[in-house]
């Protein structure tokens, strides 16, 4: 095992070089697959994939980074702290839980500091069906005017715009106009898409190749940026089917965990949300009884989130901006997704390797 803060990293390429070395300890062969792009130190990108356990194994558990790029710096500290955990190995192996890493889902956001791929896209927001009409979002549609505006910081107008519809409207109806996703503004937030990603169809490949032969799947995804700093709600990730949220909250509610929240039933800090990623198993393994949540840590309260990812968004698109404005702009967005303390680093770990138990623990029964 190695120490708490050791299995975090500063920027990508440090990142992946600790997970590669991380499952060459570990004795593991790693699938890369080279994004079309570099990263912002001209380094090769890729999602990286590793499996523990046997191929044909009836129990998989999936664990991922970096959906939403820059929540990967936390993501990768999981991952890589699980692949030098003999305990947490010992476990899955005597469990018969074959364990797939997956890492830096969107490794050009995980580089750049973004939270969109390479497209602009959100990731969580781009599993769709495209040759189907695409959600509307019409609260996103009011706000988009004022949410990227043509200078940065936002003029008094703007931010008394925005405070103006916080006020009259709420918090969480601003929150949710934003994220819950968008497909008629390429350039603006939480972008949808109007066709499959790399990420997405690369993800997919993946998924059937390892996937195919599980009868049982859990799935636990990293994520950051929305709750209280350092607390890790749990999300149920799948679909809104009563016997696999009870499933679920069976597996990973108790033991001094949070309790399994959804977005169905209101109780996730996270909106109502269409395109997400979990979907893909679905139809992917369909074989496979499925079973899965998102780890959401909390690092700043929700409006400095929306605020950075404002920021980053109008930077994407104004990349003659002064290099002290763009410079002040990325710490802003890396501080969003990641609290590089060693308190909120020991918060992540400890309470990621008690789901992974959970998840193993779960897959055996």
């Amino acid at each position: 095992m190695i120490g708490v803060t050791q299995a975090f990293s500063p920027t990508y390429a440090q990142a992946r070089t600790r997970f590669l070395e991380a499952t060459a300890t570990a004795g593991l062969q790693v699938e890369s697959h080279v994004h079309p792009e570099k990263g912002r130190e001209g380094e090769t990108l890729a999602m990286d994939v590793a499996l523990d356990g046997p191929a044909d194994a009836d129990k998989l558990l999936i664990l991922t980074s970096a959906c939403h790029g820059a929540e990967g710096y936390c993501g990768t500290g999981v991952q890589v702290f699980a692949l030098h955990d003999d305990e947490w190995r010992a476990k899955a192996r005597d469990a018969g839980v074959a364990v797939l890493y997956v890492h830096a889902l969107n490794p050009y956001g995980f580089s750049h500091i973004r939270r969109a791929t390479h497209e602009n896209v959100d990731l969580n927001r781009n599993f769709h069906d495209f040759s189907k009409p695409l959600p509307v979002n019409e609260a996103y549609r009011e706000l988009q005017p004022l949410l990227l505006p043509d200078q940065w910081p936002p003029s008094p107008a703007n931010v008394a715009a925005i405070d103006d519809y916080i006020a009259k409207r709420g918090q969480a109806a601003y929150q949710a106009a934003i994220s819950r996703g968008q497909h008629e503004f390429p350039g603006g937030l939480f972008f949808g898409g109007t066709a499959p990603t790399w990420s997405n169809t690369t993800l997919r490949r993946v998924l059937r190749q390892h996937g195919s032969r599980a009868s049982r799947i859990a799935w636990i995804d990293i994520h950051t940026g929305l709750g209280p700093s350092g607390v890790g709600e749990r999300i149920y990730a799948g679909s809104d089917d009563d016997a696999a949220v009870k499933r679920a909250r069976s597996w990973w509610d108790g033991g001094g965990a949070t309790p399994v929240t959804s977005i169905y039933d209101g109780t996730s800090t996270s909106a109502f949300l269409t395109g997400l990623m979990w979907t893909s198993i679905y139809q992917e393994c369909p074989q496979a009884e499925y079973t899965g949540i998102a780890m959401e840590y909390g690092t700043v309260p929700v409006l400095d989130v929306m605020q950075a990812l404002r920021g980053e968004h109008w930077l994407h698109q104004h990349p003659d901006a002064p290099p002290a404005l763009a410079a002040q702009i990325r710490a802003q967005m890396l501080a969003a997704f990641y609290t590089d303390t060693d308190t909120w680093k020991g918060q992540i770990i400890s309470q990621a390797r008690q789901s992974l138990f959970q998840a193993a623990d779960g897959l055996a029964r």
